[in-house]
């Protein structure tokens, strides 16, 4: 599991493991107490709108865990997944509690790229996570079985960039691994996309797909 950790003061990003780092995120507004979802989609191929609403959302102050099954739109296809967002008491004493929020699918593809020349896109298994204490929070995310991603190092840091390249060499879309958000001003919350598809106008598809997400901050 690749983490990254964000304090009340201060915000800190570092990764555990060596490889190239690429630019964060824009910051962002602050973040909720604890959410997950399994993924969304939002993107138009040849005049087409495909759209995957956030599947299995899960809140520590709502529905604290969720699932859903398979679901296949022109060009992507989400496996089933689960996600959870729970609080634990850690000090009955103080009250003080900590959130685990995350969230985790099976089978993942995307099919959109490949009249264009690209690759297809699998993810066989995968799973993102946020935990909050009352000191601060981190993130971390972890995927196996990938497929079509060529050129990926060995190791990848949060906010890795990774180009999905036509044939010809041609830029079709980024895949940000990790991609880590951070409020401004900081609070001490920390946001995570396991990963982050955006198209290119090389693709002839514009919008975007997200695989695994959550975001949690400081508990009281």
């Amino acid at each position: 599991m690749k983490q990254i950790g964000a304090r009340r003061v201060g915000a800190v990003a570092s990764a555990l493991v060596l490889g190239l780092v690429a630019a964060a995120p824009p910051a962002s507004a602050a973040n909720p107490a604890g959410v997950a979802s399994v993924g969304s989609a939002e993107f138009t191929k040849a005049g087409t709108r495909v759209t995957v609403a956030p599947l299995a959302p899960c809140a520590v102050d709502g529905r604290t865990s969720n699932s859903s099954e398979a679901v296949s739109r022109t060009g992507v296809r989400f496996g089933p997944g689960t996600s959870s967002c729970a609080t634990a008491v850690v000090d009955p004493d103080h009250g003080t509690t900590r959130t685990t929020s995350e969230a985790d699918g099976t089978e993942f593809e995307l099919s959109a790229l490949v009249s264009a020349g690209g690759p297809r896109l699998r993810v066989a298994r995968w799973k993102v996570t946020c935990t909050g204490t009352e000191s601060g929070t981190s993130a971390g995310w972890a995927a196996d079985g990938l497929q079509g991603f060529s050129g990926l190092p060995e190791q990848i840091t949060p906010n890795y960039v990774h180009e999905v390249k036509a044939g010809n060499g041609a830029v079709l879309a980024t895949a940000t691994f990790g991609e880590t958000i951070l409020p401004d001003p900081n609070d001490g919350s920390i946001a995570m996309n396991m990963l982050h598809l955006r198209f290119t106008e090389a693709s002839g598809l514009t919008g975007d797909v997200v695989l695994g997400s959550t975001a949690c901050s400081p508990t009281p």
